[in-house]
């Protein structure tokens, strides 16, 4: 049940959302739009419904500077001032390309010859 004056509880859920989008670093980006994530989880994220088209497709989850997944993602649901994005895939972005080859963990990290 819900006391409050619309103008009250509208004011409080905008305060909410200020304050949610102040203390994540995590963002979205697709192609060259990024926007800031309100919730983070396991099977998708949310972004503020009011800036928040119905994205689809491959984007980039970072936090702050630092690539943390490439994900396929679908418009889910609306939830309130919410629109909830499901991962189809969520792929961990790697700093460096993957080996093509098995690399020995006992292997020498350099070749030393006797020159005399």
């Amino acid at each position: 049940m819900n006391f409050l004056p619309k103008e009250v509880q509208a004011g409080l859920d905008a305060a909410r959302k200020k304050d949610m989008k102040r203390k994540t670093r995590m963002r979205v980006r697709v192609g060259d739009d990024i926007y800031p994530l309100l919730r983070f989880e396991e099977n998708g994220f949310s972004l503020d419904h009011s800036n928040a088209p119905h994205l689809r497709g491959l984007v980039d989850l970072y936090d702050g500077a630092r690539h943390l997944y490439q994900c396929l993602i679908v418009a889910s649901s609306e939830e309130g001032d919410e629109m909830y994005y499901e991962f189809k895939r969520a792929t961990v972005a790697e700093d460096r390309a993957p080996l093509d080859f098995y690399a020995d963990e006992n292997a020498p990290v350099a070749l030393v010859t006797d020159q005399r």
